[in-house]
């Protein structure tokens, strides 16, 4: 399912768990990944109907976790994302995580559960897919990319993990990074010249875009390159 999850992870209210896994607050996550596909949710944006109803930590000293999802949930996404989002030497979990009425939302996962979540869009088959987490501003603190709805609204999000919470930072129209049904999520993130920049399309799929925060404010350029696999792929390069 989704052969190229691994690929794209690698560029970035959840049922209880159970006392066991609540005690030793300072476990630090070494991999996750999603178990228990599901057909309960059929929106097949990624490409089949298959999601996941569960998110299978492990642990830097040993031993695994698993969250799982009410029955009124999934996760709508390829793989989770590893990144340190607050600063502590330890990373988060970054994961797309859809109600059956409400749509998506980006969701923050520790190893003792869920710490922050983005409201949920409003509506069932509204998703949302991740673009990065990094300082994209300079600033020293990790911000947090996504486009929400990237076949309707085509709106670049991005968010910061404070004190427990996600805070919005800035956002832009008209970019995208997703086509409906395919199996990867397009772009991603890039450094040339010391200067982090998110890679995404134009919303008629002509052109990538590179993306960046400066004081708040979005800026974009068009790049020579289409948005396919070569060209991200030339743009990731710097070329």
């Amino acid at each position: 399912m989704r052969g190229a999850a691994l690929l794209v992870a690698a560029l970035l209210l959840a049922g209880a768990l159970p006392a066991s896994a609540r005690d030793g607050a300072s476990a630090r996550i070494a991999a996750a990944r999603y178990a228990d596909p599901t057909a309960r949710y059929d929106h097949g944006v990624l490409g089949d109907r298959l999601e996941w109803g569960s998110l299978v930590l492990r642990l830097s000293k040993g031993g695994t976790r698993r969250i799982v999802l009410p029955d009124t949930r999934v996760f709508e996404d390829l793989a989770p994302r590893l990144a340190d989002l607050d600063g502590d030497g330890a990373p988060e979990i970054l994961a797309v995580e859809t109600d059956l009425a409400r749509g998506a939302r980006l969701s923050v996962y520790g190893a003792d559960g869920l710490i922050a979540a983005t409201p949920f869009i409003g509506q069932p088959y509204r998703w949302l897919a991740p673009a990065g987490a990094a300082d994209l501003d300079g600033d020293g603190r990790v911000e947090i990319a996504y486009i929400d709805r990237p076949h309707r609204a085509r709106v670049l999000r991005i968010w910061r993990l404070e004190a427990g919470r996600l805070v919005p930072v800035a956002g832009a129209e008209g970019l995208t990074n997703h086509r409906i049904g395919d199996d990867v999520i397009s772009g991603g993130l890039r450094t040339c010249g010391g200067t982090p920049e998110l890679l995404l399309a134009d919303p008629d799929w002509q052109r990538v875009i590179a993306v960046r925060l400066s004081g708040g404010q979005v800026s974009r350029r068009a790049l020579p390159h289409p948005p396919s696999p070569a060209g991200f792929a030339a743009a990731a390069a710097c070329r």
